[in-house]
């Protein structure tokens, strides 16, 4: 049976992406679509063929799951009381912006046996998945270099005007990407030391429990000629990188929804689930805490 699902969110990301996925997908019912615009959500139900919702609970009442694409402040919040009502969960990253909301949510979806994936937009791959399982399966790697210097906040971006990341930066926004890389491979992070650049960027060393380093380098403020996107593990087998992402985000969202439907149906549960989301941002809670308190903190467990 189809997968009745509501959307919330109406920005670009919900409109390009989620929705688009959602609405094309043959064994998806959208069902609707609620915004904290209005106008923005009925202009979008609109666009996807869905109705236009104005109270979110009683979206939330009339589906299986959510689709959330908002700020991850509000995502927590939507995610919660979606998570208490019932409801499966496919989440944006980071889940949340603390970790006692990550932690809450995680908890509230173990706690009602609920199917949950985040959608790390690369990990959605199948070439991405055999490279990280085969990289993990080999072993040996000393640590990770992680160069991922963005310019998304320039003039005419669609995230230009996007509060929560002009806020949070590189760290919150593009961090979770290389975290959703490096922890499958290197293992749990046990502590986080980090420093504020140029541009808006931060540079974190950061101590896996298994003795590995990585250091990695995030910003969305880089000039158009300062771009880079560059990641390495290194170790006693030499030097690998992943595969260039060659899938469109409407693509990896497809995928991210086959995930939840086989999770939901009793298959096997997805590996980037809400405790994964939530591992995720223990690390770059911990991060942000050195930059400020200008020391190592240990990443609580």
């Amino acid at each position: 049976m189809a997968l009745r699902t509501g959307l919330l969110g109406t920005g670009y990301w919900a409109r390009e992406t989620q929705g688009a996925a959602l609405a094309a997908h043959p064994d998806v019912d959208l069902v609707g679509v609620w915004g904290r615009d209005a106008g923005r959500a009925q202009a979008l139900a609109d666009h996807l063929g869905a109705r236009a919702y104005t109270d979110v609970d009683a979206l939330i009442g009339d589906v299986d799951a959510v689709a959330v694409a908002l700020p991850p402040d509000v995502q927590a919040e939507l995610a919660l009381r979606a998570a208490r009502a019932g409801r499966h969960l496919l989440l944006d990253k980071p889940v949340a912006l603390s970790g006692e909301a990550a932690a809450a949510l995680a908890a509230e979806a173990g706690r009602r046996e609920l199917a949950s994936v985040v959608f790390f937009t690369m990990r959605f791959s199948a070439a991405m998945d055999a490279f990280l399982r085969e990289t993990a399966a080999a072993g040996g790697w000393n640590g990770a270099q992680a160069t991922l210097l963005a310019d998304a906040l320039r003039p005419g971006s669609p995230y230009s005007r996007s509060p929560w990341r002009r806020r949070k930066g590189g760290l919150w926004d593009i961090g979770p990407h290389a975290l959703s890389l490096l922890l499958p491979v290197l293992g749990p992070v046990a502590e986080a030391t980090a420093v504020a650049g140029p541009h808006a960027t931060t540079h974190a060393l950061l101590r896996h429990e298994g003795g590995a380093v990585s250091a990695l380098a995030l910003t969305l403020d880089a000039t158009s000629a300062g771009r880079r996107w560059e990641f390495v593990f290194h170790g006693v087998n030499g030097v690998v990188s992943p595969p260039g992402d060659a899938q469109t985000p409407v693509a990896a969202f497809t995928a991210a929804i086959d995930e939840l439907r086989e999770a939901v149906a009793g298959g096997r549960p997805s590996t980037l689930d809400v405790r994964f989301g939530y591992e995720v941002v223990r690390v770059l809670e911990a991060a942000q805490r050195s930059v400020t308190e200008r020391r190592t903190v240990p990443v609580e467990r």
